[in-house]
């Protein structure tokens, strides 16, 4: 199985799943209680964005670095996944 089949393979898989409890699970088999903890915080850091709060109102809100909410802002301009998820 290449890199792209694996990826899919996740994806697949985190569909699968019917609960939030299933999901907390899976997440704390896969990552680290930081990995997991760093992917909540970037999410919320793109809600606050999406709900119009300055750079310097979501670093103050989050302990993300200037460069990650950058890199967040980027992508909810320009990505597909924070908004379409933060907009459900």
């Amino acid at each position: 199985m290449n890199d792209s089949e694996k990826l899919v393979n996740l994806f697949e898989m985190i569909l699968k799943l019917e609960s939030v409890e299933e999901c907390q699970a899976l997440f704390e088999d896969l990552c680290t209680r930081k990995e997991i903890a760093n992917m909540a915080e970037r999410l919320y850091a793109a809600q606050l964005l999406l709900e119009g709060k300055t750079y310097n109102q979501v670093i103050s809100e989050t302990s993300i670095s200037s460069a990650t909410l950058s890199r967040i802002s980027q992508c909810v301009q320009y990505g597909k996944g924070y908004s379409s998820v933060l907009k459900k």
